[in-house]
């Protein structure tokens, strides 16, 4: 928590219980101090109902505030408002008599709760489904929606928006217990991303209806496709976390890796036909050239894509490899769906080169011919097992023993690497460059994934660049101090280093004969949001 300046501010909560994830420490709520916050409830309440909203919602979810006065473990007083169950949820009654006040009897007032805020001192799941119940016994309910975790702990705050590794609907068993419990309706969220999955949840008798977030800002339309039967053609939400709430975390515009649309509205929202016709030729099928060909086909163009293997992904068919990460492939199905159905011819197996360009004639040419892996400079002695991180997810042979991935991004692909080999039964020590593995990805997939390889016994060293290696040792250089940091009885050294871009297309041909626009990582190395998001822009240039 900050304050305009920087400067931390006072928190407030029900008791002094300091909040591990902040490393906030609060001051105890005086008891007129909790009488103004129940009146400002109603105020709010009042406002939206002013505005024309149908209803309020209360957010005793995540332990915020209501959650915080429910737990035993974040209210320790012994008032009025704690002391036991009764008292604890003296403070969500009057915020909830103060919201109906407020709104009158026409508006809908509903409550958010974590079932299960997966934290030790949090609200547990049997006092949040109690409070429920008594809430909505006594008439203070129109509905609840249920979620799980908490903002009070790393852990808990992972399931605020689940990653690709958790299972599509996992709450909605803890619903349908709440459901059998209560006469008002019951909403679920958690990991529910396409119509089909929710409509099983219903059908179960689970929930009442299903809350969706994400899958609108992969897909705004999939409601009405969904209501038109057209659930192929839906844009499935992969919870990869990076531009949604990963943008939000690090203080910017949400938007989607698969619909950079999102967020930018204004400039692409509405696809516009060209002035003029013109023959496109796409070179490279992954996520860039993908994007690039379906947008310049929606626009009216004649689209020609040309892929040097015989499948369309180019990098994402390897990171769908990685433990926990099979469903990022999905973006490669929705791409090549959006190109095949603004009906782009799609050429497999067709290397191109500057003569190709020449003899085919287009008037424009995307090349999004992608990167391979960087190998840095490194002193090696004694003929030691140095391979990619690309080799590995290919099948090349691993030898057994202690394995060293060396990581430069700090990204997903190292640490992905590291629990893969680990599975594989293999000793796995994890270099990283920065200050800790998964640095520079969103929270809640970085700890995902440092959970499973602390499961995985991985070891861990921060601070370090690859330097050289020998038949059983890998040499690593502090980043620091420049001093060595040497692993014995290593088998084999890994290398997760980045990319170099493959230019040499662009770079042959002609920018005075042909519309020329380079795109994704052939023109510079990134992730596939800034791939997506390329081809996207030079579509909309063309």
């Amino acid at each position: 928590m900050e304050s305009d300046d920087g400067t931390a501010p006072v928190a407030l909560a029900p008791s002094a219980v300091p909040n591990e994830r902040f490393r906030v420490m609060p001051r105890a709520l005086t008891v007129a101090e909790i009488e103004e916050l129940v009146a400002s409830y109603g105020d709010a309440a009042g406002r939206l109902a002013r505005a024309g909203l149908d209803g309020v919602e209360v957010v005793a979810s995540h332990g915020y505030l209501p959650a915080q006065f429910l737990s035993a473990g974040t209210n320790r007083r012994d008032d009025a408002y704690g002391g036991d169950e009764e008292r604890r949820l003296r403070f969500v009654r009057e915020v909830l008599v103060a919201a109906r006040a407020a709104v009158g009897p026409s508006k809908v007032v509903g409550m958010r709760i974590s079932l299960d805020e997966r934290d030790p001192t949090g609200l547990e799941a049997d006092a949040a489904s109690a409070a429920v119940v008594a809430l909505a016994g006594a008439g203070l309910l129109d509905y609840v929606s249920v979620t799980t975790g908490t903002s009070a702990t790393l852990g808990g705050s992972d399931h605020i928006v689940p990653e690709m590794s958790v299972a599509n609907g996992y709450m909605a068993g803890a619903a349908g217990g709440l459901k059998a419990a209560v006469a008002i309706p019951v909403i679920v969220a958690g990991r529910l991303n396409q119509p089909q999955d929710a409509e099983r949840v219903l059908a179960a008798g689970q929930a009442d209806a299903c809350v969706m977030t994400r899958a609108l800002i992969a897909d705004p339309e999939m409601p009405n496709l969904a209501a038109e039967g057209r659930t192929d053609d839906i844009r499935a939400c992969i919870a990869c976390n990076q531009a949604c709430i990963g943008h939000f975390h690090a203080g910017y515009p949400i938007s989607c890796v698969q619909h950079p649309e999102t967020g930018r509205e204004r400039q692409y929202g509405t696809r516009t036909r060209a002035d003029r016709v013109k023959d496109v030729l796409v070179v490279g099928g992954g996520p860039a050239g993908l994007k690039a060909a379906a947008v310049a086909a929606e626009r009216g163009h004649r689209v020609t894509l040309m892929e040097a293997s015989r499948v369309l992904g180019g990098q994402l068919m390897l990171a769908q490899n990685l433990p926990g990460r099979a469903e990022i492939g999905g973006i490669v199905e929705n791409l090549a769906g959006e190109a095949r159905r603004a009906g782009v011819q799609l050429l497999m197996g067709s290397s191109v080169d500057a003569q190709v360009v020449a003899d085919r004639m287009p008037d424009a040419v995307v090349v999004a011919t992608g990167a391979t892996p960087r190998v840095p400079p490194l002193e090696l002695v004694d003929s030691p097992v140095v391979m990619t991180a690309w080799d590995v997810l290919r099948g090349a042979d691993v030898p057994p023993g202690r394995v060293v991935v060396a990581d430069w991004r700090c990204d997903w692909i190292g640490l992905g690497i590291a629990n893969l080999l680990a599975q594989r039964g293999h000793p796995v020590t994890l270099g990283v460059s920065g200050y800790h593995p998964g640095q520079r990805i969103q929270q809640y997939v970085r700890d995902a994934m440092l959970a499973e390889a602390t499961a995985l016994g991985v070891s861990i060293v921060p601070l370090v660049r690859p330097y050289g290696a020998d038949a059983d040792s890998v040499y690593l250089q502090h980043v620091l101090t420049e001093e060595a940091v040497v692993v014995e009885d290593a088998a084999a050294l890994v290398l997760a280093q980045g990319h170099d871009s493959v230019a040499g297309l662009a770079n042959e041909l002609d920018r005075e004969e042909f519309e020329l626009h380079v795109v994704g990582d052939s023109l510079a190395p990134r992730t596939v949001e800034e791939a997506v998001l390329d081809g996207l822009v030079a579509a909309s240039a063309l």
